[in-house]
């Protein structure tokens, strides 16, 4: 029989016949589904995770600041205020009993300071929590992605070994 016949898959493996044609398609495929749809939500949940974080950093700059303010400045503070089109008007802040929070969607509640140290800190432990169910996905999709490369190089290696034989 002719060394060349086309039953032959010792001389298929030597020439890189169809199983070694289906290695490279599945890893080609896997290559694909790694760049096109794991690094994408991994990308768009690490953007997810950076939002979180800079909400949390908000609240916590905004439980700092009352806890600077309740201590340091009982009797209030001067600053400068934005009457409009950037011009800036220098004002006494007399009343430090209430204030104006922003609960979300730029609704604004009005709070003494110690409900609105307590309604920072309830949003820290809500946002914290959210941003670690992030996190864990963002691991889970690292892992996903390692297990994909492994598989790659598990096929890569039944590639050379059948080119070996």
């Amino acid at each position: 029989m002719n060394e060349k016949s086309t039953g032959d898959v010792a001389y298929e493996r030597k020439q890189g016949g169809p199983q070694s044609d289906t290695h490279q398609a599945r890893i080609t495929q896997i290559e694909e589904f790694i760049n096109e749809v794991l690094k994408r939500d991994l990308r768009e949940l690490e953007d997810w995770i950076g939002q979180y974080n800079q909400e949390i950093m908000e609240f916590v700059q905004l439980k700092n600041t009352l806890q600077t303010f309740d201590a340091h400045l009982p009797e209030g503070y001067k600053t400068q205020v934005n009457i409009g089109s950037n011009v800036f008007m220098q004002a006494r802040v007399t009343q430090m009993d209430k204030i104006l929070v922003n609960v979300g969607k730029d609704v604004f509640l009005e709070m003494s300071m110690p409900e609105a140290e307590h309604f920072s800190d309830v949003r820290i432990k809500i946002l914290t929590k959210e941003a670690d169910v992030l996190r864990d996905e963002s691991i889970k999709k690292r892992t996903q992605i390692k297990m994909s490369l492994l598989a790659i190089g598990e096929r890569e290696k039944l590639m050379q070994q059948e080119a070996r034989q």
